[in-house]
């Protein structure tokens, strides 16, 4: 994880502490959650179970009754202690860690004889680590919305501050494969540059893939094609505004964009202006596989 300041973890804590996460596959992904190492404690003994939500304050949790754990949660008073299991990208060993709860409830889960639904209620304020890791992906979630149209221009600074590989990347139109560049990136969508003809291209859905290091991976984001704008200078070229389909927008992309805005509002570092029109022009025919002239 970066590093994060106890000023911002407290922020974390009072801004989202009842708010419930439920753990999809996507947001186990976005936040690393080892779902093998995740188990309750009780009386000395480890028992398996499956994390649905968790909040600041609370968590839900799924067991097999027929383990004996219900047993032996009323032999001790409902307090048991719930282990929670991450993988950090910048981290070799797995991160784990112990919050003190009580079950405050138990039913029956989607109706099964066999697997419960616990309410466990935090005795205590979590861990730090849980504050800061579920409290980066809920001020991702929240500053997609307010913040969706905010663009951030790619710049060889920008780049290197939003952990890109490099700003030569493809897009698929309609499964096919086209290189292309990008010129800004926002929550909601993106500008990119290509070789193309303005009326075969608007409207059209596409996908695009930006490579990412730290950790290092692929994410491909499906949008559409809304709008279209000539390159001065270039007529072969066409620059793309692609808003992307709202829905299907990666946890990790977001989170991604919102680690970008927020460090450069409590840095504020000065950052290069845009390359001049006569150097984008050769980047752009480097992107799109011509030799400048």
């Amino acid at each position: 994880m970066g590093v994060t300041t106890s000023q911002q973890i407290t922020k974390y804590y009072e801004r989202y502490k009842s708010i419930h996460v439920t753990f999809t596959k996507e947001v186990i992904k976005a936040t690393g959650l080892l779902t093998q190492f995740v188990f309750l404690k009780c009386l000395g003994e480890a028992w398996p179970c499956v994390i649905y939500s968790s909040s600041f304050e609370q968590a839900k949790v799924i067991i097999n009754t027929k383990t004996g754990l219900l047993g032996k949660i009323q032999q001790a008073n409902n307090l048991v202690n719930l282990r929670y299991s991450f993988k950090l990208s910048d981290k070799t060993d797995p991160l784990m860690f112990f919050v003190s709860a009580k079950v405050a409830g138990s039913s029956p889960y989607q109706g099964s004889s066999e697997m419960h639904l616990l309410t466990l209620q935090f005795t205590q304020r979590p861990p730090d680590d849980l504050i800061e890791i579920m409290g980066k992906l809920l001020d991702a979630n929240i500053n997609s919305s307010k913040r969706r149209d905010e663009r951030i221009l790619i710049t060889p600074e920008r780049l290197r501050k939003l952990k890109l590989l490099q700003k030569e990347t493809v897009v698929f139109i309609q499964a096919v494969p086209r290189r292309c560049i990008l010129r800004d990136l926002s929550f909601s969508g993106a500008k990119i540059i290509m070789v193309g003809v303005a009326k075969f291209l608007l409207e059209k859905t596409v996908e695009l893939r930006l490579d990412f290091e730290d950790p290092r991976e692929s994410i491909q984001i499906p949008g559409k094609v809304v709008r279209t704008e000539d390159v001065e200078g270039r007529k072969e070229l066409i620059a793309l505004g692609i808003q992307f389909e709202e829905t299907q927008i990666p946890m990790n992309y977001k989170m991604r964009i919102n680690e970008y805005l927020s460090q450069i509002r409590t840095e504020q570092p000065k950052e290069e202006p845009e390359a001049p029109a006569a150097a984008a022009g050769a980047n752009e025919k480097a992107a799109t596989g011509e030799q400048p002239k």
